[in-house]
């Protein structure tokens, strides 16, 4: 009888989801399971939702007034991006940082970014220089703040900057993709390291001279390479001392 009963309920309540998020549908055309998708990634990569921290979809639905369906949906997502993943007896939770796929991941990135910008040089405009000075003016202004996410998102763009001019699409696909890996790894703003990131803005004025310059293919595929390198160079050496570069 009561196993009965509680079949019943829970047929209502999948019936009840699939009505609401159908009509919340016509209501408003925006995706609602990207809607979450998108509120529970950024939290992640914040830092908001730490690693470990448990998804309970009840909650995540009732706050974004959602029903649970999109809200699941979403969270499979996130499991296939490697932000989130399911423990027994706990659920879903935020993936925790692997610091050895993270060492792995760079390097292969420094390959293609070093590759990249050294493709992009060859028809690199003289008037986007100024871009890329602003972008790395305002990321030393970052780094005074401790504005950590903000840094983040300024580099990623100042290389995306250069990438635009890389006639090699499906290079720009992958780099963007391990870019997304990354992600996953280790969070936007739990990995900062005033030391590293004063050598990197360096590194960045030094690029951008070289692009000015239009030095050659060779020099500045090397030296992007080695600006990738470095922080790998630098979180072995952190490592060997016991020190662990990433918090949350």
């Amino acid at each position: 009888m009561y196993l009965s009963y509680t079949f019943s309920i829970n047929i209502l309540e999948i019936i009840y989801d699939f009505i609401y998020d159908k009509d919340m549908k016509k209501q408003n055309p925006v995706n609602k399971q990207q809607y979450a998708y998108q509120i529970l990634r950024s939290r992640i990569l914040d830092g908001t939702y730490s690693p470990g921290y448990r998804i309970v979809i009840s909650q995540i639905a009732k706050e974004l007034s959602l029903s649970a369906i999109p809200v699941r949906e979403a969270i499979r997502q996130l499991e296939a991006d490697g932000l989130i993943e399911y423990k027994q007896y706990s659920g879903a939770v935020v993936t925790p940082i692997d610091e050895q796929k993270y060492v792995e991941t760079l390097s292969v990135l420094a390959v293609m970014e070093g590759y990249a910008t050294a493709l992009s040089s060859l028809a690199f405009p003289f008037e986007r220089i100024a871009k890329l000075q602003d972008l790395n003016e305002a990321m030393k202004k970052a780094l005074k703040e401790f504005d950590f996410v903000r840094f983040g998102q300024l580099n990623r763009t100042f290389h995306d900057q250069i990438y635009e001019y890389c006639q090699n699409q499906y290079l720009i696909e992958n780099i963007r993709q391990t870019w997304s890996r990354l992600d996953s790894i280790r969070r936007m703003g739990s990995l900062f390291i005033p030391v590293r990131a004063k050598q990197s803005v360096q590194e960045h004025d030094q690029l951008i001279s070289m692009l000015k310059n239009q030095r050659p293919f060779d020099e500045i595929e090397r030296f992007a390479r080695e600006h990738k390198m470095n922080m790998v160079k630098f979180f072995n050496h952190m490592k060997k001392q016991g020190t662990s570069i990433f918090h949350s």
